[in-house]
């Protein structure tokens, strides 16, 4: 037991919460905790309570993250459950990072190898693979077992692997000779499978870069790769039943769907996403809470908590609504998460613990037992040696006081107790925590967390060091070669169109080998108009895309005939049109420059008091761009800025600082965005972060009634709305503003040239925020 838990438990609220806890007087509420005493009291009831393990949920993955490192930093194992990537549209493809990331942590949990795991609402509503499912799709093997190779390589592709000529990432497999590489997403690093005849010879761990063997082992457990796994024969005896039950309003085009998917699983061709078919597949499917027997449940604010949840259902529930009406979904295939009141359910029966900072109304459901702790949180220390002797002296000087800084690296650590010792403290440092706290002394320690937290009834103060709060960095990707950038272009499957740049639309009819000189190569085989045959050699990959165009009622899309004129007039009448476009681009630019805008005045106190309202601490990057944004509308001449940042770090937040600065001179903002289901997302947003401010914010898109949208054009015509967000119908004929000043488009890179100008070309003299996470070259050059 840690210096830390010894402390805690010397508080009468935490002997309280764990009385509570140990003879089920649950559910239960804690109040006074930060997110660190957060941490500090799941990690302690985990070890005070072993072998019990913890579920926490967290309002978002934000939070589930820092909260899930600072666990980590106490010693309790943790792992994050990340929230899933729902995609139902049958032709989507998708990253299947966070799905691997989902499977690692349901392999660590049935393996019993983790203390607690910590997850968003999101992810705890999220149906997924049952544990009995998991642990029969689990393949173990040994060294000296018989194992035919093909029923191994059957069994992975069963269990959701993709075969690649060589394993380069998470959930593939590769075949040469008596050697199979498998990549198991709850591994680190791919196994290395050697074969004598049908014996496992050897086994091994191996570097993808080098492909060198790192380590030898005796057993490998392989997880599946993908959550939904099916047995294609299954799958569509599955589906051939759903279609005789589909009956009902969009029956006739959910059928079509479903008969198309039957018709090419029955010809050998494989679907390139069932996540729609998760209801047929699992008919029990399971959820996080399935996989931990008894687990401590705790809910990190747990009104925020259900905030995100109503706010994530709503938005689920209109994506579905959208998916019944074009019968992607129907009667049977709609279930893919928990209600709210299912997840009520689960707080009553494994009894919730509640941990809450304050008290906001009632719980989410009746407790037993309510304990209020008085704890307090410190920012981290900026790492200068006046603020810390100045912060420590007083604490320092008191009776049976005990004072923990954390240092960061071991170094560090060691470096900054010689410090203090030479300003005179009597300081020691250690590598790990001691098992009681040691009063009167500064014990200097390697590690951190995300805050410094103090219990003043415990005699107990921990400092930790830390300059800014940092985002979590992202894996870089790694280069493709040539042999694997095939596979990068969305896995074509055969029978798909495909474009060449030289000859036009054709059929690609899959990979073949062709001798030539004496050398065997690989070609892409297309298909043209009257048979024609093109080999493409894979070496020539770019000259090849997949077709993105329009096709007719059928389905069906126009081939170009190899040798013909067609596809160079197509060519020409194309580049004649862009022409036309860049013209008119140009003559718009040219008149933006020309023309006198609005220049904005300086922030207001109001101004300064939204900002200091924002939750988060920003960045460097955020407070640089927010200032950039904010000097160009200070100019007299209108603004063309875009904004770049990958999805998830904070440029909605500098665009509504953006927004309110228009919206506090008078003016009135635009958001356009590309679909439904993110302008309801944005006005959520827009309605939570501008509370308690004079502005008025409304929504515009195809699911707003109509007598509603007729209100909003009247009010925004005579200047009521003040900031409006909205699709496509934002730039119909019939949408007049009373005052407008800001125009922000997210995501440009899914608007047509045409759809993105129509408004500067409307209002040539207002200001343009453009926000793209993947910005297209046209918009680079004239940002």
């Amino acid at each position: 037991m840690s210096c830390f838990t010894k402390a805690l438990k010397g508080l009468n609220e935490y002997r309280s919460l764990l009385y509570n806890v140990t003879n089920r007087r649950l559910p239960a509420g804690a109040l006074g905790l930060s997110q660190i005493h957060k941490a500090h009291v799941i990690s302690s009831l985990c070890q005070d309570l072993s072998p019990h393990k913890a579920i926490v949920i967290t309002p978002d993955e934000s939070g589930a993250n820092k909260l899930c490192k600072d666990l980590n930093a106490f010693g309790c194992d943790a792992v994050m459950y990340p929230a899933g990537d729902i995609s139902l549209r049958p032709d989507d493809i998708k990253s299947r990072d966070y799905e691997h990331s989902r499977l690692s942590v349901l392999g660590h949990l049935v393996d019993g190898s983790v203390r607690a795991v910590v997850c968003s609402v999101e992810a705890a509503l999220q149906l997924t693979i049952p544990p009995e499912e998991l642990i029969a799709k689990r393949i173990t093997l040994t060294v000296g077992e018989t194992v035919e190779q093909d029923e191994l390589i059957d069994r992975l592709i069963n269990a959701g692997y993709t075969r690649s000529t060589q394993v380069d990432g998470s959930g593939q497999f590769a075949v040469r000779g008596g050697i199979i590489d498998i990549f198991s997403p709850d591994c680190q690093n791919p196994y290395r499978v050697e074969f004598w005849g049908d014996s496992i010879d050897c086994l091994s761990t191996f570097d993808t870069e080098s492909q060198r063997r790192i380590d030898s082992t005796n057993s490998v457990v392989i997880t599946p790769a993908n959550e939904i796994c099916c047995n294609p024969v299954r799958l569509a005896d599955l589906i051939e039943e759903q279609i005789t039950k589909t009956k009902g309003k969009g029956s006739v085009q959910a059928k079509q769907l479903l008969s198309a998917d039957l018709e090419k699983l029955n010809g050998g061709i494989h679907l390139p996403n069932i996540d729609r078919y998760l209801p047929l597949i699992y008919p029990c499917a399971a959820t996080i809470f399935d996989y931990i027997d008894e687990p401590m449940l705790f809910v990190s604010e747990s009104f925020a908590v259900k905030e995100h949840a109503n706010a994530t259902l709503e938005l689920f529930h209109e994506e579905l609504k959208a998916f019944l009406e074009e019968g992607i979904v129907c009667k049977g295939l709609d279930r893919f998460m928990l209600e709210f009141n299912e997840l009520l359910g689960i707080y009553q029966d494994l009894g919730a613990v509640y941990l809450d900072n304050i008290a906001r109304g009632s719980f989410d459901t009746p407790v037993k037992g309510l304990v209020t702790f008085n704890a307090r949180q410190f920012s981290p220390w900026n790492g200068s040696m006046n603020v810390l002797i100045d912060d420590i002296k007083p604490l320092y000087q008191k009776k049976d006081h005990s004072v923990f800084v954390m240092a960061g690296t071991d170094k560090s650590a060691q470096a900054l107790a010689s410090d203090l010792q030479g300003e005179g403290f009597s300081a020691s440092y250690m590598a790990t925590p001691p098992d009681e706290p040691i009063p009167n002394r500064v014990i200097v320690l390697p590690g951190g967390f995300s805050a410094g937290f103090e219990y003043p009834e415990a005699n107990l103060t921990v400092i930790t060091y830390g300059s800014r709060s940092v985002l979590p960095v992202r894996k870089s990707k790694k280069k493709v070669n040539k042999a694997a950038v095939f596979n990068s272009l969305e896995d074509l499957h055969k029978g798909d169109y495909i474009v060449h740049t030289a000859h036009g639309i054709g059929i690609f009819e899959g990979i073949t080998s062709l001798e030539a000189d004496g050398n065997i190569k690989d070609y892409i085989k297309i298909k043209y108009d009257k048979g024609d045959i093109l080999y493409v050699p894979v070496t020539q990959l770019d000259q090849v895309s997949r077709y993105i165009g329009s096709k007719s009622e059928n389905g069906t899309v126009k081939l170009n005939k190899l040798g013909g004129k067609e596809w160079q007039k197509t060519r020409s009448r194309v580049r004649s049109a862009v022409k036309d476009i860049a013209q008119e681009l140009i003559d718009l630019y040219t008149k933006r420059t020309q023309i006198k805008g609005f220049a904005f005045s300086p922030d207001i106190d109001m101004q300064n008091d939204f900002e200091r309202r924002f939750e988060y601490e920003e960045t460097d990057d955020q407070l640089r761009c927010i200032q950039e944004i904010k000097n160009d509308m200070e100019k007299p001449y209108p603004m063309d800025r875009l904004l770049c940042g990958d999805v998830g770090f904070g440029k909605t937040e500098v665009a509504l600082r953006a927004a309110f600065k228009c919206i506090a001179d008078g003016k009135q903002c635009a958001i356009l965005v590309p679909t439904t289901i993110l302008a309801l997302q944005h006005y959520q947003t827009i309605c939570k972060r501008f509370e308690g401010f004079p502005v008025e914010a409304q929504m515009i898109s195809r699911f707003v009634p109509a007598n509603q949208q007729k209100k909003i054009k009247q009010d925004l015509k005579r200047g009521y709305v003040d900031i409006i967000v909205g699709t496509h119908r934002l730039i119909s004929k019939d949408i007049e503003f009373h005052d407008l000043g800001l125009i922000i488009i997210d995501e440009e890179q899914r608007f047509g040239v045409a759809q993105k100008e129509k408004l500067k070309e409307q209002y040539p003299n207002i200001d343009v925020l453009t926000l793209s996470a993947t910005p297209i070259p046209r918009t680079l050059n004239m940002a």
